[in-house]
């Protein structure tokens, strides 16, 4: 297995020192990530690309699946590398590799050189071709548009056909840019907006304010897990849950019904500004749009933006909800938002879109401001990567089972792609394939006269799932753990 990796463009126009120090980063994001999954798998850093390479194929998917997903990298190719002579050496090698899919196709050489050799690009695209053309009958050569395009790359005496193409994520690589504090709900906007941030090359730590218990604490922890874990995992970030329900009750209380919801965001950002201010962190961000309700009109969300000194990014400021959901669903984020519960801790009869700088200082009079600081300084603060022992922490009333009864019923709730990947079979009873982020919505259409075992490969996603289930009143579901 041998695959080329190519840098993201942007990071080629910027100057030389910095364009190596982000190719060695992206270098360095690689092999974390690849080692901690996979063995035996080489990433070399080849100055204007990275080379990823195994003596066998055993973990191919894996390492695909890392590469297009690990921003700041614009494409991965997949070579045959072989040593040649001259250009009929190469003419000789390519028919080889492609005389089985050129039947009755048409067909174009690109070629790229690099090194010292006795001929041009052109002339190389143009003596592969032809012979190409002269050796198969049924193939014919076209420029524009054709059936199959054929890539090779020379470079020095290396010869690279070029298997297969495969869309990077873009971007610059994690850790080129400043850490960002990301104010997460679960939702759809939160999830992509996050998303934005990671894939432009920032550590996104997860803020979220708890205003509706455990259940909807374990749903947006899985959230921020899943975008972490899959665009993200070469970084090491924080998620820090703020018990915001006395706030909450406190606006209830002292403040005019108008100017809640304003005012509700305004604690927001101080208590997110204060935990920023922390750690070190310049910049949050929040998955706004412009109009989308009420408290963000262009008035409102200044109004909001005062109270903290803290930049605050909106990279939805000016998208349509239909574009956010598209992009939820391409990320992977679409059906957790969907099954995610909504609070919204304060419902506002007419609330203000125009909101008046003298007027909200006058209600927030009303507030004790000693329950903001209480709440912000009893956050709770965990690594995201330990978030298999908290887990197991936040849920011991969770039964793991190990050796299977007859009767009993094992649903796998990996992904359609680790399923797919290694199958889960056992004769000894039934095994129902049901995706973690559809867990929530068609458990409860299963027989619950039967007994639920949920099966995921670490056993993480399994045990945030079950004491969800037991949030929800299901009581007959357990965590399957094999030895």
């Amino acid at each position: 297995m041998k695959l080329i990796v190519r840098p993201h463009p942007e990071i080629f126009v910027k100057s030389e020192s910095v364009r190596k120090r982000f190719t060695r980063i992206l270098e360095c994001n690689l092999r974390n990530i690849i080692k901690r999954r996979t063995r035996s798998v080489a990433v070399f850093n080849r100055r204007d690309h990275i080379e990823v390479s195994s003596e066998s194929h055993d973990y191919y998917e894996q390492v695909i699946e890392i590469l297009t997903h690990t921003p700041g990298i614009h494409h991965v190719l997949e070579v045959k590398q072989s040593q040649f002579t001259d250009m009929h050496n190469i003419f000789e090698q390519v028919l080889e590799t492609n005389q089985a899919q050129l039947d009755n196709k048409t067909f174009v050489v690109r070629a790229k050189r690099r090194g010292k050799h006795d001929f041009t690009s052109i002339e190389l695209e143009r003596y592969v071709g032809g012979g190409l053309n002269q050796a198969i009958e049924s193939a014919k050569v076209k420029l524009k548009n054709p059936d199959v395009t054929i890539n090779i790359e020379v470079t020095n005496d290396i010869l690279d056909q070029v298997i297969a193409r495969h869309k990077g994520l873009g971007g610059f690589p994690l850790g080129t840019q400043e850490d960002v504090l990301s104010l997460i709900s679960g939702g759809f906007d939160s999830g992509v907006s996050s998303y934005l941030h990671i894939k432009r090359g920032s550590k996104v730590h997860y803020c979220f304010f708890n205003l509706g218990g455990p259940a909807h604490e374990i749903g947006v922890k899985q959230v921020a897990h899943y975008l972490w874990n899959k665009f993200g995992s070469s970084a090491k970030v924080k998620f820090i849950s703020v018990d915001f329900e006395p706030v909450v009750a406190e606006i209830l209380e002292k403040v005019d019904d108008g100017q809640m919801g304003v005012v509700l965001k305004r604690m927001f950002m101080r208590a997110a500004g204060k935990i920023a201010d922390k750690f070190g962190i310049q910049a949050l961000v929040t998955g706004e749009a412009l109009g989308q309700v009420s408290s963000q009109t262009l008035t409102n969300l200044r109004m909001i933006d005062n109270v903290t000194d803290s930049l605050i990014l909106r990279p939805l400021i000016n998208w349509d909800k239909e574009d956010i959901i598209n992009l939820a669903r391409t990320i992977g984020t679409e059906d957790f938002a969907k099954t995610m519960p909504e609070y919204c801790g304060v419902i506002s009869k007419k609330p203000t879109v125009k909101a008046r700088q003298d007027k909200l200082e006058a209600e927030e009079s009303h507030f004790d401001f000693a329950i903001l600081d209480q709440v912000v300084y009893d956050a709770r603060i965990m690594d995201i990567r330990e978030i298999a022992e908290q887990a197991q922490q936040a849920a011991p009333e969770v039964e793991q089972v190990s050796q299977l009864q007859n009767d009993a019923v094992v649903l796998d709730i990996r992904s359609p792609e680790e399923e797919d990947e290694q199958p889960l079979e056992l004769d000894q009873c039934e095994v129902k394939h049901i995706p973690f982020y559809k867990l929530a919505t068609q458990f409860g259409d299963l027989d619950q006269s039967k007994e639920y075992l949920l099966y995921c490969d670490r056993g993480v996603m399994s045990r945030l799932q079950a004491l969800y289930l037991q949030e929800q009143g299901f009581h007959n579901v357990k965590v399957y753990r094999p030895h």
